[in-house]
């Protein structure tokens, strides 16, 4: 594989020991590669075969053990080149579709907010309650079952509002401790299905050509923006709740340095 051959020839160009590689000279060596222009299956394959030649060389101690086993190359998705979600221009005039004065648009308002600045999945809408939010913090907390645990988040302050005008025009007085409830009685909570409902339908009122409409498109178009605001794939990865990094990939090319970032980020007024 070209990636065996070139990344010993760059390391003796910068002058040092072959012996000295760390895992962050193979991430700076394949995001080089591709800024020339490997394809994302080009370095996949070749970091593959990588770790097999950095296998061979911890046997033999021409490195140091454990560097093979930290290779991660970009995962290749089914249909990765096609667009997953709208555009986040898309995704503005999608909010804009709720924007009247009716019961459904001042609750779906703020339904769309909270899918498109927070990348929230159905059952984390869905599962809201009127606790979550904390008014005199400014926070809202969002439970997260697949990791069970919860994420605290800056309450966006279009978001608050949103939800403000919802709770004091909309919503049904009711015991149900959820924040969002079915308009007619019985009220419930809204379930996966409403909300997939809701995105979809509005979605296809814009005429997009996306292969999803459903809440989780929202996901990917929130990702995306925040990649294209330079936020790295760690901090991406942690505002979409992600425990591992890998998962986040599919919303970037190649961040193989930003994998490795340790720090924590402020949302601020990003969004």
């Amino acid at each position: 594989m070209l990636a065996c051959r070139d990344l010993p020839n760059w390391f003796t160009e910068l002058n040092r020991s072959f012996a000295e590689v760390s895992i962050r000279d193979v991430d700076a060596f394949l995001s080089l590669k591709a800024g020339q222009g490997w394809s994302r299956v080009s370095l996949a394959t070749n970091a593959e075969a990588l770790r097999s030649f950095f296998r061979r060389a911890e046997v033999r101690s021409w490195c140091a053990v454990g560097l093979a086993s930290g290779i991660d190359g970009p995962r290749v998705f089914k249909q990765e080149g096609l667009p997953v979600g709208p555009s986040w221009a898309d995704v503005e005039r999608l909010i804009m579709t709720a924007s009247g004065d009716q019961p459904r648009d001042i609750r779906d308002h703020a339904i769309l907010l909270l899918f498109a600045f927070y990348a929230l999945r159905s059952g984390e809408v869905a599962g809201l309650r009127l606790e979550d939010l904390n008014w005199e913090r400014e926070i809202i907390v969002v439970a997260r079952p697949k990791q069970r645990r919860a994420q605290e988040y800056p309450l966006v302050h279009s978001v608050g509002e949103a939800i403000v005008r919802y709770l004091q025009q909309v919503r049904p007085c009711c015991a149900r401790r959820e924040i969002f409830l079915t308009l007619k009685a019985p009220f419930r909570p809204l379930s996966a299905g409403a909300l997939y409902h809701l995105v979809s339908s509005r979605l296809s009122e814009l005429s997009t050509q996306i292969p999803r409409r459903g809440p989780h498109s929202l996901r990917h178009a929130c990702a995306g923006h925040l990649m294209a605001e330079g936020l790295s794939l760690k901090e991406t990865g942690d505002h979409l709740g992600h425990r591992s990094a890998y998962a986040t990939r599919i919303y970037a090319k190649v961040d193989l340095a930003g994998l490795r970032e340790v720090a924590n980020f402020e949302l601020g007024g990003l969004l």
